[in-house]
């Protein structure tokens, strides 16, 4: 939805190609560069409810089904995951970019550039879910921010919505973005998202469904374009570019090709660590250019349950808001209901439309805790409000 693209503003950062396929956040283990701090995740405190119990969609049930029962039905299931773990990573960054007052500054662009990558992820796995007979879910399965990852995916990844803060960019988009084979690798328990796509490409392999390209759709999203699958070959080229933007490949971040972009965890390590990514020797570092950390908008961390008894013209702005997103939602799902690229538009005109009232939000103060308000994300009928 925001408009993403950056044909005249895009700048080289270091030659770290991403395949023009997929990626989206394997979460698992340390950066693969010297420079580069151990991205693990804060987890909830003790205190915070625990996730939801696992769910027959839930990816370890999922990946726990034997190969040979991984049919056209696995896959449906398994593609609604995925789209529900796709929309999950957009409310997260799309706050950390607007909360950034200068959007012509380098950390604005590289995650204005990551937002648009995001909506493209999604609408790969929603054409993946159609062409196998499915039709996408958004509405009704939007996540409730903070919580954990949809599907059980990495456990210790506890995502909020807050403005850009260096811990925002280290505990929450780089974790989401962390590499499936960093060099160095911590122990999880619970499946990584580069394990979850590894287990939906090998049951499209062995299942080979038929493909429709009905109800698929095709458009400009961000700097890609979304295209109909058609093929087993459009399928693994779609599902490697998804990982491969995310998280750069499993050799190296520079072991890529298609643009002059880092990957999104690189990227967000830029931000993190005010340096560009370049080579050394036979290795990274973030010892590049400086990237200044940008001037922002305080936006506080929202709280479980959204913003506790707002004054009425804050309610009102967060109702706005989260009509405005419902709209969104059901646009989308309306496109890929009938394949209609009208309907794909008329979203992205509608998440474009956001930022407004985000912003709004944004600048009004907290009446009794340090920091702003800021946008929640609660769709009315996914939340119940």
């Amino acid at each position: 939805m925001t408009d993403t693209s950056e044909s005249s503003d895009r700048q080289a950062v270091v030659p770290l190609k991403r395949r023009t396929f997929i990626a989206s956040a394997a979460l698992t283990a340390a950066a693969p560069v010297s420079a580069a701090v151990p991205a693990h995740a804060a987890g909830p405190p003790p205190s915070q409810p625990p996730p939801a119990a696992p769910g027959p969609g839930s990816v370890a049930r999922l990946l726990a089904v034997p190969d040979h029962g991984r049919d056209v039905d696995w896959l449906r299931q398994a593609l609604q995951v995925a789209v529900e773990l796709e929309l999950a990573t957009i409310p997260p960054y799309l706050c950390g970019w607007w909360s950034v007052k200068d959007r012509g500054s380098e950390a604005a662009r590289l995650i204005r550039r990551i937002v648009g990558d995001e909506m493209y992820h999604l609408g790969v796995v929603c054409n993946l879910l159609v062409a196998v007979g499915g039709r996408p879910r958004l509405k009704d399965v939007a996540p409730a921010y903070p919580g954990p990852l949809p599907g059980g995916v990495r456990s210790g990844v506890y995502v909020y919505l807050s403005g850009l803060t260096k811990p925002y960019v280290h505990d929450v988009m780089m974790a989401l973005e962390e590499p499936e084979t960093p060099l160095a690798r911590d122990a999880h328990t619970s499946p990584t998202i580069g394990t979850f796509y590894d287990g939906l490409l090998q049951a499209f392999r062995r299942t080979a469904p038929e493909l429709s390209t009905r109800g698929q759709v095709s458009e400009h999203i961000g700097a890609d374009v979304l295209r109909p699958v058609d093929s087993l070959d459009a399928v693994e080229r779609s599902l490697q570019i998804i990982k491969e933007q995310g998280e750069g490949t499993t050799s190296s971040p520079s072991d890529a090709f298609g643009d002059d972009h880092p990957a999104h965890y690189y990227a967000f390590g830029e931000i993190y660590h005010g340096r560009r990514l370049r080579k050394e020797g036979d290795g990274w570092t973030f010892t590049g250019a400086p990237v200044p950390f940008p001037d922002t908008r305080p936006m506080a961390r929202v709280p479980a349950g959204g913003w506790p008894h707002p004054p009425r013209r804050v309610q009102e702005a967060l109702d706005h808001f989260d009509d405005a997103y419902a709209t969104v939602l059901d646009a989308l799902e309306g496109a890929w209901a009938d394949g209609d690229g009208r309907a794909l538009r008329a979203s992205v005109h509608a998440m474009r439309g956001l930022e407004g009232p985000a912003v709004e939000l944004m600048d009004i103060t907290l009446p009794d805790a340090p920091g702003n308000y800021g946008p929640q994300f609660r769709p009315p009928s996914a939340h119940g409000s």
